[in-house]
């Protein structure tokens, strides 16, 4: 426990005493404990101070979360002379139920089709030299802005198939400038979260790069992140 708190003093200008012992608390239990992390099984885990009630409390407390992990990663993490990338990718959690929110149908990988779930967008820091990843910032993506995406991109399908096939560019067409692109709503959640991830950290690092996978291979996305003053390369290039 006094090995965690130690590392979990960077945190000092934005929490207190009691809520930095109370989340070395649940870091303990959670590196302990085994199955599934839930409050129960936290306080069952955990040691004097620990209690149901006492945890119950901790994550009914707003935090800025991405603003502690960022903290806590650039005091043990990071040095001024790493190299330092931005990457992105999506994960969804799988949920029963009616009433959570954000829960919705989203493809999953795993399953190989849609599943009920949460679905998060995460962005992380990558330093190269020890090839490690930190998480920095997560956001969950609401249902309506995926299916708002995969409307635009369908009208889009259907737009190309209903025009007569001809060979040749068509007569009368102008030259359109391809920087500029009208974002979807996903597109824009994404830039969202990608700004606040650079103001939260560019007073302290010089990001270029941002790394995503093939999901961000067409040029709509490109010029999405190159609004953002970063350079994009997918996952799968060499």
């Amino acid at each position: 426990m006094s090995e965690i708190i130690t590392l979990l003093a960077c945190l000092n200008p934005i929490l207190n005493y009691t809520l930095i012992r109370q989340l070395a608390c649940i870091a303990e239990a959670m590196i302990a404990m085994s199955g599934r992390v839930t409050m129960l099984g936290l306080s069952r885990w955990t040691s004097f101070g620990g209690s149901y009630r006492t945890i119950q409390r901790f994550f009914n407390t707003k935090f800025n979360w991405p603003l502690i992990r960022w903290l806590f990663c650039r005091h043990h993490l990071l040095a001024k002379d790493d190299t330092i990338l931005i990457a992105g990718d999506e994960v969804n959690v799988t949920k029963s139920g009616k009433k959570t929110h954000g829960l919705g149908r989203f493809f999953s990988s795993l399953y190989g089709k849609t599943v009920p779930s949460l679905y998060f967008l995460n962005l992380s820091l990558i330093n190269v030299k020890n090839r490690r990843s930190s998480s920095i910032m997560m956001e969950q993506v609401m249902p309506d802005v995926i299916k708002s995406s995969k409307d635009l991109a369908t009208e889009k399908g259907n737009a190309k198939k209903n025009k007569k096939a001809k060979s040749g560019r068509p007569l009368g067409s102008k030259n359109k400038n391809r920087k500029e692109v009208e974002l979807s709503k996903y597109l824009q959640f994404v830039q969202a979260t990608l700004k606040a991830l650079l103001n939260l950290v560019n007073s302290d690092l010089s990001l270029v790069y941002f790394i995503f996978d093939g999901a961000f291979g067409n040029n709509d996305a490109l010029q999405m992140v190159r609004q953002c003053g970063l350079h994009l390369r997918h996952k799968n290039a060499s």
